[in-house]
């Protein structure tokens, strides 16, 4: 009976020690360094949609990668993390089995950027997004098709787009983007409709983007932006056409070389604001939320006109007579000494 027990024991105690060893060995395989084909440098994984745990494991392994691919696999189910994102994954030197399994089951997938300046409109949306080639086929469809995959419900585009920096990953499509940027919109555009001032000559919100689209155009000074939306709101109210340069050019469309003429301001267009009375159909562009809320909250005051001084700014004018005086000044005379639309950059 004893040497019975005795036996049971030592087989016991056998067979912990192999479970033991087994566990060392596993602690150990899971927690060295995995291969990297170059030691030094990182490696970008793709993970298909629809892979299993066991599915890139397996192939992790055959790229001489990963040494115990059904070890980790175990390990995953025992430890209920099987869920992987499909995405690109960057693996560092130095990582382990077990820091890359948390990677995917987190989804750190690598991110990258893409950004809108203010003021785009939207054919530059869409030739940017070309330029990266997951998202190249976007130039392949038509705006009608691009409105309805990103689910928006306007009758055009432009303006509807918040101009940011956008992260995306492998996964991403361009209309994605665009989705992203025009939900982003409608948040900042009701926000602030909720908050604009009284009195304001706009039948609705979206009167607002497109005067703050003209504002975007017209100045690229921040601090300008309150005084030059104060501007076209008492030409509005007084019946003024606004008669503003950025609107021609929108109308003029690829025929646009440059320089305005004569001819464009007498070119009857629905964006000719020199011969259409109130604002265009349409903005004119993607307007930044500092544009917006200068659309909503314009600047009292006096004056009705402006030029652009040719540093950047501009001259306000309460009287033609002023404004023709400064035209003269600063668009004719100073035209060719120092002349720049935009202001200076900083250093």
């Amino acid at each position: 009976m004893l040497k019975r027990l005795l036996g049971s024991l030592a087989l016991l105690t056998v067979i912990l020690a192999c479970a033991l060893g087994v566990a060392l060995v596993g602690y150990y395989e899971l927690h060295k360094p995995i291969n990297l084909p170059q030691a030094k440098t990182s490696l970008v994984w793709q993970v298909n949609k629809g892979s299993s745990l066991t599915q890139v494991n397996r192939q992790l392994h055959q790229r001489e990668i990963l040494s115990h691919p059904k070890l980790l696999s175990l390990y995953g189910r025992i430890s209920g993390k099987t869920a992987i994102q499909a995405g690109h994954y960057q693996i560092e030197p130095g990582e382990t089995a077990l820091q890359l399994l948390e990677k995917f089951n987190r989804g750190s997938v690598i991110s990258y950027q893409i950004t809108f300046p203010e003021g785009w409109n939207y054919q530059q949306w869409i030739a940017q997004l070309a330029t990266v080639e997951q998202f190249a086929e976007i130039s392949q469809l038509s705006q009608i098709q691009i409105m309805s995959a990103a689910n928006i419900n306007k009758v055009h585009p432009e303006g509807w787009l918040f101009p940011d920096t956008y992260s995306y990953t492998h996964e991403d499509t361009g209309v994605d983007i665009i989705a992203r940027a025009h939900r982003k919109m409608l948040q900042v555009l009701d926000q602030a409709w909720q908050g604009r001032a009284q009195g304001l000559p706009y039948a609705n919100a979206y009167d607002a983007l497109i005067m703050a689209s003209i504002v975007e155009k017209e100045t690229g000074q921040v601090s300008e932006r309150p005084t030059i939306a104060g501007v076209f709101v008492r030409r509005l109210k007084k019946s003024m056409r606004l008669q503003t340069d950025p609107t021609v050019i929108y109308g003029l469309g690829d025929s646009y070389r440059g320089n305005i003429t004569r001819r464009h301001l007498r070119t009857l267009t629905p964006y000719n604001t020199y011969r259409i009375n109130g604002l265009p159909p349409t903005p004119i562009a993607m307007p930044s939320a500092a544009a917006i809320e200068a659309a909503l909250h314009p600047k009292a005051g006096t004056s009705l006109y402006f030029v652009a001084r040719g540093d950047g700014a501009h001259y306000f004018s309460d009287t033609l007579e002023e404004h023709q005086k400064a035209v003269r000044q600063y668009q004719i005379n100073q035209r060719a000494v120092d002349y720049q639309s935009a202001p200076k950059p900083e250093n």
